[in-house]
C-alpha cells in the first residue's frame, strides 16, 4: 500500500527539524521595506543625502543603507557643476603671503576661517556668493551676495563674520585679486588675523570652500525656478541656515552648528 503523504509534524521529524521551522517566512523583504521607507523620508528633506548621510540620520550601517538604496534604485538627486575659473588672476604675480594652513592643527572655532566666492547662474545672468567657513566646525561663518565679484564682495562676507564671532587666528584664500587687495588685507590685519593663501595654481589648498559650493549648487536644484532675484536669494540664505544646522555633515557625524555647541559644551564643562 502506498503511503499518504506526511503531515507537518512526520516531515519535520523525518527531516530532523522543528515543526516551526515549516512556517518561517524570510523577514528581510518586509525589514528591506521599512528601510527604504526610512530611507525615502530622509530624502524628502535632504534630497542629497548619499548612503553615508542616511546611515547617520538613520543610525543604520551604512552598507546596509547601500544596499537598501541599490536593490530599490533608490539614488539621491545629483547635478553637475562648473568650477569658476578667474580669468584676470591667471597671468597675476604671485602674492607676498604664505600659505600659514598648510601644516597646522586646526583643533579650536576661530583659528582658521577659509574664504572663496563662486557665481551662481540666474536666467542668463551671474550673481556671486562669497562665504567664510571655520575650517574646525565647518560653518558657515559669513556670506555675502552680489551682482559683482570685486573686493567689496568678499569684504562683506569677512565683515559679516567679525559681526557674529570674534576675529580668527588666520583667515585662508586663494590668491584672487580680490582677496589680495589692501582693502581685504587690511580689513584681516587690523581686526587682529593674520592673512594665509594658497600656492598659486594649487586650488586644492582651499578645498573646503569648493566642496561647500559643489553642494549647494547641486542640492539647490535649478535655481531658475525663481520668479525674482529675492526670491533667488531667500534660497541661498535658506541652504546656509541648512548647511549649518540641518545638513549632517560626514566628518563631524552631526551638524556643523551641533559640533560647535558640542565643542562649547565639552570646554564649559571641563574648565567649571
Amino acid at each position: 500500500m502506498i503511503r499518504s503523504a506526511l503531515n507537518k509534524t512526520e516531515f519535520a521529524k523525518e527531516m530532523g527539524i522543528s515543526r516551526s521551522s515549516l512556517y518561517y517566512k524570510p523577514k528581510r523583504p518586509i525589514i528591506d521595506e521599512e528601510v527604504k521607507r526610512q530611507i525615502e523620508s530622509v530624502l524628502v528633506d535632504h534630497p542629497a543625502y548619499g548612503h553615508k548621510r542616511i546611515a547617520l540620520a538613520l543610525r543604520l550601517n551604512k552598507k546596509r543603507i547601500l544596499r537598501v538604496m541599490n536593490k530599490f534604485g533608490i539614488k539621491p538627486y545629483r547635478r553637475k557643476t562648473k568650477k569658476m575659473i578667474k580669468k584676470n588672476d591667471l597671468n597675476k604675480p604671485a602674492t607676498k603671503y604664505k600659505n600659514l594652513i598648510k601644516d597646522i592643527k586646526i583643533d579650536t572655532p576661530n583659528m582658521v576661517w577659509c574664504t572663496d566666492f563662486t557665481y551662481i547662474k540666474y536666467k542668463l545672468k551671474f550673481i556671486y556668493l562669497a562665504t567664510i567657513i571655520d575650517l574646525f566646525t565647518r560653518e558657515v561663518v559669513g556670506h555675502n551676495v552680489s551682482r559683482f565679484h570685486n573686493r567689496f564682495l568678499v569684504i562683506g562676507a569677512l565683515e559679516d563674520a567679525l559681526s557674529k564671532y570674534p576675529p580668527p587666528l588666520i583667515v585662508h584664500s586663494d590668491q584672487g585679486s580680490e582677496y589680495d587687495s589692501f582693502d581685504f588685507t587690511n580689513l584681516v590685519e587690523t581686526s587682529g588675523s593674520k592673512v594665509s593663501m594658497s600656492t598659486k595654481g594649487s586650488p586644492w589648498e582651499n578645498g573646503y570652500q569648493e566642496s561647500f559650493f559643489g553642494k549647494l549648487k547641486v542640492e539647490s536644484g535649478d535655481l531658475n525656478r525663481f520668479e525674482t532675484i529675492g526670491e533667488l536669494l531667500e534660497e541661498i540664505y535658506r541652504m546656509i541656515y541648512y548647511y549649518n544646522n540641518k545638513r549632517i555633515h560626514t566628518k563631524l557625524k552631526m551638524t556643523p552648528n551641533e559640533f560647535r555647541q558640542e565643542y562649547i559644551n565639552k570646554n564649559t564643562n571641563s574648565s567649571s
